[in-house]
């Protein structure tokens, strides 16, 4: 079943570490974000139609190195155009509401538009 993207993703200036807050483990780098979803970019395979706990932290141009915690399910991994690396889509699951207004402070101040 194909799924719609309803928010354009915004592409960061930024590469910011993302967390499975589980373990703890780095699952990889913010590729880019719309408050519906993410993309991260990492050197290994990551588990599709799974939910994880994510944790992120911003950039303190944003907030003062405040981290955004959330739990999103991975949709689908592509290679990506690097063949080192792969690409995951998660889709955000829940979220705190300050949560959703950090990540639009960090879309208008560090994505790019096109």
């Amino acid at each position: 079943m194909a799924q719609e993207r309803k928010l354009k993703r915004r592409h960061l200036i930024y590469y910011l570490r993302v967390y499975n807050r589980l373990n703890g483990e780095l699952l990889g780098h913010l590729a880019d974000i719309t408050t519906h979803g993410i993309m991260i970019m990492s050197d290994k395979s990551i588990d599709v139609d799974k939910s994880f706990q994510l944790e992120m932290t911003l950039p303190e141009e944003v907030t003062g190195n405040r981290k955004i915690i959330f739990r999103a399910k991975s949709l689908w991994i592509k290679k990506d155009v690097n063949p080192d690396f792969y690409d995951t889509g998660f889709e955000i699951e829940d979220i705190a509401e300050d949560d959703i207004a950090l990540v639009k402070v960090l879309i208008d101040q560090f994505g790019f538009f096109d």
